[in-house]
């Protein structure tokens, strides 16, 4: 079948959510309120229902679009609970900063493109060094290259907005429902440009919007060092970031959590899958642990 006639019957799934109320948080968020994240400034339907949406995200997560080698890391990502616990809903304005291949794109944009809106927030090649250009210019190529494709497509509706990081403008002030960061809040303190993200995110949602953030997760103590060199993150630091731009948190949650994973590994995270930086040898032993232990955090712009 073809990714044109895939819409209508996505678009049929979509539409029985398309103004539903985000979903409550999921049963295993923890350490803070749990409750629904508050409804943002796109209209709710009183007619439709959580259930609504889950039936359109399951559609999206379903659809024979995906890469099949994206599908098979579901296990670690868990974009069903992931995206319901941040309450992501089909009529939403939704901001994905720096996705990469597109993971979540694959998922997002679908979910989003009959009633809601795609963006994916890129790195502007223009806005590095020399030793970056060649790096951002391919990853800005390749989400462009995933969301330009014939008209109507799953992605056909999807948008791009590019940023300079050492000063992230995202969109227009309060223009979005909720902005959505995987496994990227790392490489800005590493940078030591995380206030400036974070700065960023806050001006860009919507009073009442929600900042979801995944990322791999140190142990509690971690030395700042230790964090830029191994890529693993303390909670205790996302959340001062973020409660420092003026975000409150709303809820943790354990979905994304590895108890297998002791964050300690020769070359920091990158050791484990999907990188695989470790020798041949040691592959069994790695691979027995899967991807990263990663926390889940949602927060609120007041």
């Amino acid at each position: 079948m073809s990714r044109l006639l895939l819409v209508p019957a996505l678009s049929l799934a979509i539409a029985l959510g398309a103004c539903a109320k985000p979903p409550a948080a999921n049963d295993d968020a923890d350490a803070a309120p749990t409750d629904a994240p508050a409804t943002t400034a796109a209209a709710t339907d009183s007619a439709a229902t959580p259930d609504d949406n889950a039936r359109a995200l399951e559609a999206a997560i379903a659809g024979d679009w995906r890469t099949p080698d994206f599908v098979a890391r579901d296990t670690y990502r868990h974009p069903r609970e992931t995206l319901s616990f941040f309450g992501i809903a089909p009529n939403q304005t939704v901001i994905e900063i720096t996705p990469g291949g597109g993971w979540y794109t694959e998922i997002l944009a679908p979910y989003l493109y009959e009633h809601g809106t795609y963006v994916a927030a890129i790195v502007d090649p223009g806005k590095v060094g020399p030793d970056g250009v060649e790096y951002q210019t391919k990853a800005r190529d390749r989400i462009r290259a995933k969301l330009g494709g014939e008209p109507g497509n799953v992605y056909g509706r999807a948008t791009t907005v590019e940023f300079d990081p050492k000063a992230p403008v995202f969109g227009a002030p309060g223009s979005a429902d909720a902005v959505l960061t995987f496994r990227n809040v790392h490489n800005w303190v590493d940078a030591g440009t995380a206030e400036a993200y974070f700065k960023g995110l806050f001006d860009v949602l919507k009073p009442g919007g929600v900042l979801g953030v995944a990322d791999h997760r140190a142990k509690p103590g971690t030395d700042l060092e230790t964090m830029k060199k191994s890529g693993y993150l303390t909670e205790e630091l996302v959340i001062k970031l973020a409660t420092d731009a003026g975000f409150r948190l709303d809820a943790k949650s354990e979905v994304n959590a590895n108890p297998k994973d002791t964050a300690d590994h020769p070359n920091g995270v990158w050791t484990l899958p999907p990188s695989n930086d470790h020798d041949a040898a040691d592959d069994a032993k790695y691979k027995a642990i899967g991807e990263s232990d990663r926390m889940t955090l949602r927060f609120v712009k007041p």
